[in-house]
């Protein structure tokens, strides 16, 4: 599913977003509700990013204003029943352009996905992809900034432990 943006994105860099579980569902400027061997996952778009709501739970990545930029490259953490691991990554692609429409052209195909664009350009996205794993739940995301020629790539898993 793709949907444009009407809005100005809050986050312009990748060392502005921070990761927060647990925090009640943002104002989304779009979102998309998938089930998952039985469990819904809504998957939201930020204008600082993205949050992604099981249930009760939720995942944030976004520009927070109470909290300093900076993610994880790797945490694991068990939260109540679940395990939950996140990844994040950032890159610098030689192509932009071209990797970054190589994920929206995947997350169009994908009817597990979401895909925001931005106005001021077509690479200025969001992007979200969940899928089933083994005993659980996993999504990506990426968030592009062609501003800084940045893509920022997240992966989380949440299992039953």
């Amino acid at each position: 599913m793709r949907k444009a943006i009407h809005t100005r994105f809050a986050d312009s860099r990748a060392a502005d977003l921070s990761l927060a579980y647990g925090l009640r569902p943002l104002p989304a400027l779009g979102t998309h509700s998938v089930t998952l061997g039985g469990v819904t996952v809504e998957l939201r778009v930020l204008g600082a990013s993205h949050q992604v709501v099981l249930g009760d739970w939720s995942e944030t990545v976004a520009c927070l204003p109470d909290r300093p930029g900076a993610l994880p490259a790797r945490q694991e953490q068990v939260i109540g029943d679940h395990r939950v691991t996140f990844e994040a990554r950032v890159d610098r692609p030689a192509d932009f352009g071209a990797e970054v429409s190589r994920v929206i052209a995947a997350c169009e195909a994908d009817s597990d996905a979401l895909v925001a664009e931005f106005p001021g350009s077509p690479l200025a996205v969001t992007a979200l992809s969940a899928s089933t794993c083994d005993g659980g739940v996993a999504w990506e995301t990426w968030h592009a900034y062609p501003q800084a020629g940045e893509l920022v790539h997240t992966k989380s898993v949440v299992s039953l432990r």
